[in-house]
């Protein structure tokens, strides 16, 4: 079926498992979650496929091996196309795209095509461009500057980065349950292209082994 917009109790679903992130609440309201979150999820996933690429769910459970925190399901339903992502959950819609993470080898290279002049001035152009979108830019960054960097580098800020995205996001609405929401998506992951394509060229994928 063709994406018609988020089911009308999908953000109650959220708001109710924030309040009861239970076993209980997850078995007695799954109906919901598969019929308002999940299907719809799925069709706007199908339906950005031939531009984007396939598109994945995550699963809703919480990986609670090594974290304090044992609440065991997930208070947001992500997926991700290619190198982007869309996420809904109790605080509305949100599309996103980059690099969220990054391996030792991805930073260096990143670090690297930031301090050239070519590369670095291009990529701010690019987050500039996306600001004037209505795009905002974050991912993880050091404290300080990295170890050799000059103090009055232009590009500091950029360089500190160990990873970079960019994101929009929008509050409950009446647009997350229509045609809209999607046109939401598809406008951000197209504005988040040139970010996305700059740090494809000049960082590319780890090179390390996974753990």
């Amino acid at each position: 079926m063709a994406f018609q917009g988020f089911g009308e109790d999908a953000v109650e679903f959220y708001d109710g498992l924030v309040a009861d992130n239970s076993k209980a609440y997850w078995t007695d309201r799954r109906a919901v979650y598969e019929r308002d979150v999940r299907a719809p999820m799925l069709e706007l996933l199908a339906a950005c496929e031939p531009e984007f690429g396939p598109g994945k769910i995550f699963r809703p459970y919480r990986d609670v091996r090594f974290s304090a925190d044992k609440t065991p399901y997930k208070t947001h339903c992500g997926a991700t196309a290619g190198g982007f992502y869309v996420q809904v959950g109790s605080d509305g819609l949100m599309a996103a795209g980059g690099y969220y993470q990054m391996a030792s080898d991805q930073v260096a290279r990143f670090r690297a095509a930031v301090d050239d002049e070519r590369r670095g001035t291009d990529l701010q152009a690019r987050l500039a461009a996306l600001a004037e979108r209505g795009c905002a830019t974050a991912g993880e960054q050091l404290k300080t500057r990295p170890r050799g960097v000059d103090p009055d580098h232009p590009r500091l800020d950029l360089l500190r980065h160990k990873s970079l995205y960019g994101w929009r996001e929008w509050p409950p609405d009446d647009v997350l349950h229509g045609p809209g929401a999607l046109d939401r998506v598809v406008e951000t992951w197209r504005a988040l292209t040139p970010l996305y394509e700059w740090l494809t060229d000049h960082v590319g994928p780890s090179d390390q082994p996974r753990r």
